[in-house]
């Protein structure tokens, strides 16, 4: 007979007790234990051995199976994933609320012609989901549609229409039988993926799964949620902006360097194409206080618009804010500029923004950052035909940077006539590109080259 035990589970990181804590003591984070009912079997206390069906072969004996990725009708989604979805896969898609997450997974089920599909949502009804679909302007399509909470009911659902692609909004909100648990419990979300691992596995179904965000920006569940799936996209933006990008944080099918961006519209999201159009301000003249980076996210260069303000402080204290930037990076380089270039900031208001939105973790935007704020601080134009690419250490050198070939022909081919390069970076020939390549080492030579 089953012997029935009562622990407590940490929502947050999954961390069990034998006893309700206030403070979970693995993530420090407070009220996040909740009760679960789970059941331990009485052993008869002997080891059974038995062998299964399957042999432990040597590699050249794995037969490989020609698996053809399924292509969806969005580009971006297929070049984050490497080349469309693999069928048997997991692919779990995370992100804040209300930045998309519905909207792309419903534009992707529409968007798929000639493959069956079987969305399930646990947050809508029917009618709201069409509703959204008519918003899309997409009401035609062979996707079957289902309101439903219960594992159980899904699978049987799922086992019956045999669809190509399963799409799951949300995970937090599909609860099994046989946890006694709340939905979006960690119990709840750990053995309902595991229940749809296994199908997806058995039948050669993509499963698609929406996930939510906690307050901290990671997704909601245990840990080990991200380690059971496939892959783990991230949807990330700021609501006030219209910009979204689509990020791999992990793919077993591809790389995790690559992204997709996109454009909130009302009748949905939209590609685009060539960031670097979208992301660099159409102005005629040159305002201080602006400059332009060549930056690489993924495989994919791009250029983005970097705006600095600096003013004399109006209290005591100097404020240091960063929108889309690291703020320790930036107050590094303000110590850099003080120490190595001889720029008295400590006491000035230093305001970093990039523009669009845009969260940039790409160390060769160091140079662009700080000849913006010189440009602010000193009230001088960079011309808006001059871009940037370098990281800056901090000893005042300019470091090389990788895929400089492909941030050169980025800048060339959007007309820019003059870019400033690490000169360690070599081994490229500068004779190609249609543009004039500086290479400095210091960045007092970039600030007596352009502020002259």
């Amino acid at each position: 007979m089953a012997k029935t035990k009562t622990i407590y589970t940490c929502q947050n990181c999954g961390a069990q007790s034998p006893k309700w804590l206030g403070k979970c003591s693995t993530c420090n984070e407070w009220n996040t234990y909740v009760e679960e009912i789970v059941e331990k079997k009485q052993s008869s206390g002997k080891l059974s051995l038995q062998i299964s069906g399957n042999q432990p072969i040597t590699l050249e004996n794995i037969e490989m199976a020609k698996t053809q990725r399924i292509s969806v009708g969005i580009e971006e989604f297929n070049r984050v994933l490497g080349g469309g979805i693999v069928p048997g896969s997991l692919i779990l898609l995370g992100g804040d609320p209300g930045i998309g997450k519905s909207t792309l997974a419903l534009q992707l089920a529409m968007g798929l012609n000639g493959k069956k599909i079987l969305y399930i949502s646990g947050e809508e009804s029917l009618q709201q989901i069409k509703l959204r679909a008519e918003r899309l302007s997409k009401t035609k399509s062979n996707c079957l549609f289902l309101s439903e909470t219960s594992l159980e009911h899904i699978l049987a659902q799922s086992e019956q229409a045999k669809p190509e692609l399963l799409i799951i909004d949300s995970i937090q909100t599909i609860s099994t039988e046989l946890i006694e648990s709340s939905p979006g419990s960690v119990g709840q979300v750990r053995e309902c993926t595991s229940g749809l691992l296994k199908f997806a596995k058995k039948n050669h179904v993509a499963v698609v799964l929406i996930g939510h965000i906690t307050k901290e920006g990671s997704l909601a569940g245990p840990k080990v949620l991200e380690h059971m799936v496939d892959t783990v996209l991230q949807f990330e933006g700021d609501t006030n902006y219209m910009y979204r990008i689509l990020r791999s944080n992990k793919n077993r099918f591809g790389s995790t360097n690559e992204l997709g961006i996109f454009e909130m519209r009302s009748d949905g999201l939209r590609e685009i194409t060539n960031p670097s159009e979208q992301l660099i301000s159409k102005v005629s003249h040159d305002v201080s206080g602006t400059a332009i980076a060549a930056t690489i996210e993924g495989v994919r260069p791009f250029l983005i618009e970097i705006q600095a303000l600096v003013s004399s402080a109006a209290y005591g204290t100097p404020q240091r804010s960063s929108t889309g930037f690291d703020l320790r990076r930036l107050n590094m380089l303000l110590a850099v500029l003080e120490k190595r270039a001889g720029f008295k900031l400590i006491a000035k208001d230093v305001f970093l923004n990039i523009a669009g939105g845009l969260k940039i973790s790409d160390p060769a935007t160091d140079l662009a950052v700080i000849c913006s704020i010189l440009s602010s601080n000193i009230d001088i134009a960079i011309n808006h035909k001059i871009c940037f690419a370098g990281e800056v250490g901090l000893t005042g050198e300019i470091r090389a940077v990788n895929r400089i070939e492909q941030r050169i022909a980025e800048a060339a081919k959007l007309g820019f006539s003059r870019i400033y390069v690490p000169s360690l970076n070599k081994g490229f020939d500068a004779t190609k590109f249609k543009i004039d390549i500086v290479k400095v080492s210091r960045v007092e030579e970039v600030f007596k080259t352009i502020f002259a």
